[in-house]
């Protein structure tokens, strides 16, 4: 038989709804045969996501709470209750075939919680199952000292798996007082930061992951990054009833949608370089650009397997009175309020940037 690979993607920040589809068409390639099995670690802005068994009285915290800390809400299809997400913390989505002879819900769940075990273990961490409870444990006493250090949840289709883990590294203990993690309310949360009383490094730990899940699955381990490196450029205005943002839209051959300036990194070149070039080159306006430190991954089109891309944000503050001249990449440009751009940008990390671009603006940070 021939060995499984397991390809291993590092992608950074992806906001959440990007990462439901990029698991979506990572699902499909696998299906289709045109990827092996794939393990993506990455981090998730702040975000409850609410599985299949999820009760709203777990979430603690109300509406108005949760927009004044940033925190999203996502129902989901994986399995298990309500689970935070946020900085610090490291997601694993393995999307793998449990097919021909792996076709075990239950095995796969506890191959998932060995993954984080073992890669706890090599950080000098001793971490464990609770048989009542779901996840990864320090201490083993319901009621007593347990304290969880990894979630678990699933999702399994026809045998393709996503969905997966999210493992507390340097992760904020405070937010997860926003809900009832995974409906338990006997135990409290740690993180490796806590247990080890020093911040740890994400990196190393992604690389311990990937050794761990590699094993488990007794698999060829891969390393792979083949994202595209690009950059966004979100223009503001002072309109005439509050701030407005420049919208682009790609030519029919391009994709039809909008979105602001974007544009791909040539090779050498900085991504501040890149932001000054791309948005003179679309809209012919030769402006300082302020980076609003925000990178994220996400997946480009609809191909399968996706076609990855990082992307590094900045803003531009449009002068009264100077013209857009589009590019031959769009065929219309429109100056729309945050909440229209919003509505019509396709990818939730487009909308991030412009919401930042948006606040930069208004707090009069421009350099």
């Amino acid at each position: 038989m021939t060995r499984r690979t397991l390809t291993v993607h590092r992608l950074g920040r992806v906001e959440y709804e990007d990462g439901l589809r990029l698991q979506a068409l990572f699902a499909r390639a696998r299906k289709e045969g045109k990827v092996g099995d794939v393990l993506l670690l990455l981090e998730h802005p702040p975000v409850l996501t609410l599985g299949r068994g999820a009760s709203r009285t777990d979430v603690l915290a109300g509406p108005e709470l949760l927009e004044a800390r940033g925190v999203e809400v996502h129902e989901t299809d994986r399995g298990g209750e309500v689970t935070y997400h946020g900085p610090g913390q490291i997601v694993g989505y393995p999307i793998l075939d449990l097919a021909p002879d792996r076709k075990d819900v239950r095995r796969h769940v506890r191959s998932v919680e060995e993954g984080m075990i073992r890669a706890l273990s090599e950080h000098g961490i001793d971490a464990s199952r609770i048989e009542k409870w779901p996840g990864v444990w320090v201490g083993s006493e319901p009621g007593g000292d347990a304290r969880k250090i990894g979630a678990v949840g699933v999702h399994i289709a026809r045998w393709i798996t996503t969905h997966g883990f999210a493992l507390n590294v340097n992760s904020t203990l405070e937010d997860f007082e926003l809900i009832v993690p995974c409906g338990i309310r006997e135990a409290g949360v740690t993180s490796m930061e806590r247990e080890l009383r020093r911040p740890v490094d994400v990196g190393a730990v992604e690389e311990a992951l990937a050794r761990a899940f590699g094993a488990v699955l007794e698999a060829e381990l891969r390393f792979e990054d083949g994202r595209t490196r690009t950059v966004s450029v979100t223009a503001v205005r002072r309109g005439a009833s509050g701030p407005e943002v420049l919208l682009l839209r790609r030519i029919q051959a391009r994709g039809g949608f909008w979105q602001p300036v974007t544009g791909r990194r040539l090779p050498g070149e900085s991504a501040e370089a890149a932001a000054r070039r791309e948005l003179e080159e679309e809209t012919g306006a030769r402006l300082p650009v302020r980076s609003l430190s925000y990178r994220h991954s996400f997946a480009f089109g609809d191909a399968v397997p996706p076609a990855l891309v990082e992307e590094e944000a900045f803003a531009a503050e449009w002068p009264d009175g100077l013209e857009v001249s589009v590019g031959p990449e769009h065929d219309v440009a429109e100056w729309a309020t945050p909440d229209e751009a919003l509505r019509r940008l396709p990818f939730a990390g487009l909308k991030r940037a412009v919401r930042r671009a948006v606040s930069t603006a208004a707090s009069g940070h421009w350099r």
